[in-house]
């Protein structure tokens, strides 16, 4: 079989860090593009003090796997209960697509590469991934002042001209180590997923037949995402708030969208949303977590108060087992169903395990005045976290039926010429 020319000599490392620049570059772009988007539809341009910028940086920060604190306070007023961990997904996902897409690129059309030439093209994307990051990082602080209104904090704060506030900064060592095991997981995913990405010689046998449940899997994500966001846009066009909703698909959609996916297969989160306000998410989820204590979250507690979630069981049903189809139909004929079961069990679970992981909400704000307590209208906490055996467990169980079932449905449809043998054999 013909193989391109390996990037070697000063030629292949030029074209190295050309390539590695160009994927840097669009990806920030594209996740800044996207994150403006989404806070100007959430109404974010009209901070004051030239803000926005800064918030978009922020959220690119917190998108490419970052960490932000949030602080607060009135001086010796008033102290401040603040933190905030939730991932925009739609940030992240749109320049994971494009990172990922520009980092696979020049590699197509091979079947077998070196290990130093793959190392030679992750290692300068990852660093100037990390000098992109630590710039954001820098840009991602502001300070705002707050609104007290008529409460006695407001009116003791103007006597003293101590008004609240409350601000933010990236904390740049864990945005860093974060950022690099973010930038790393995807170009492992990218690799492992594309057939047309080269691998070194002893792992192709092994990628041809892991490779198209991982693939299967991912359009399994992506279809979700699809869905979801078609579902917020009819929403936005027919039921009003649609700057609002632009917001939430912009911002979060796959956040939404796979928590769907996981309860529709029968997983579990539990969580708790007290004080005036809250993340955005579907009124439905809102009810339900609203509550003195930590409610939980799953299709018979959505059904209990609109009987329309028991669509998400027959939704997960359905795409699932044309994921175990679309796997068996890409995987090389001597795989047994058997084998088709395990792939697809074990794939479903690890990206499972991903959006447990990704998917947690995390948000408080409070202020006390004078250590009594916090004041009227300023405090609120909105959280959101898996049952992650009952979730996992159920996401592999599934994945295994969906799989064996796959291989037994794809028979009719497998073009055995074109997968029968492995690339490995034509090197």
């Amino acid at each position: 079989m013909s193989q391109t020319p390996r990037s070697t000599g000063p030629a292949g490392f030029a074209r190295a860090w050309r390539d590695a620049l160009v994927a840097v570059v669009a990806g920030f772009v594209v996740m800044t593009a996207v994150a403006a988007a989404g806070l100007a539809c959430a109404g974010a341009d009209d901070l004051p003090g030239g803000a926005f910028p800064h918030v978009v940086a922020a959220v690119v920060v917190m998108a490419a796997g970052g960490s932000v604190e949030v602080s607060g306070g009135a001086g010796f007023l008033a102290g401040a209960d603040a933190g905030l961990s939730v991932l925009p997904l739609s940030v992240s996902l749109a320049g994971a697509l494009t990172a990922g897409y520009c980092f696979l690129r020049p590699l197509h059309n091979r079947a077998v590469a070196r290990p130093r030439e793959l190392l030679g093209r992750a290692a300068p994307l990852a660093l100037l991934w990390l000098l992109a990051l630590t710039g954001a990082a820098l840009f991602a602080r502001q300070t705002f002042g707050i609104s007290t209104g008529d409460s006695p904090l407001g009116e003791i704060a103007e006597l003293l001209d101590s008004a609240p506030t409350v601000g933010f900064r990236a904390d740049l060592p864990a945005t860093l180590l974060f950022g690099l095991l973010w930038i790393l997981g995807l170009l492992l995913i990218a690799l492992l997923v594309s057939r047309r990405a080269p691998l070194p010689a002893r792992l192709v046998r092994f990628h041809a037949a892991l490779r198209p449940a991982a693939f299967a899997t991912v359009v399994l994500l992506l279809a979700y995402v699809v869905i979801g966001v078609g579902v917020g846009l009819v929403v936005a066009a027919t039921q009003g708030h649609t700057a609002r909703t632009l917001a939430v698909i912009l911002l979060g959609a796959p956040n939404l969208a796979w928590l769907a996916l996981t309860l529709g297969f029968g997983g579990a989160w539990e969580g708790k949303v007290e004080g005036p306000f809250g993340l955005p998410m579907p009124q439905l989820l809102d009810q339900v977590l609203r509550g003195p204590d930590l409610s939980s979250v799953d299709v018979a507690s959505l059904a209990e108060r609109d009987s329309r979630a028991w669509w998400l069981v027959a939704v997960a049903a359905v795409l699932l087992l044309g994921t175990g189809v679309l796997a068996a139909v890409r995987s090389p004929a001597h795989v047994r169903p058997w084998q088709h079961a395990l792939h697809l069990g074990v794939a479903l679970a690890l990206a499972t395990l991903a959006v447990c992981l990704l998917g947690r909400i995390q948000a408080q704000f409070g202020l006390s005045l004078l250590g009594l307590g916090e004041g009227d209208g300023l405090g609120g906490k909105v959280e959101l976290r898996p049952v992650l055996w009952r979730t996992v467990g159920l996401a592999l169980l599934w994945g295994a039926v969906a799989g064996f079932l796959g291989a037994f449905l794809a028979r009719p449809l497998h073009r055995r010429g074109r997968v029968d043998e492995p690339a490995a054999t034509q090197t």
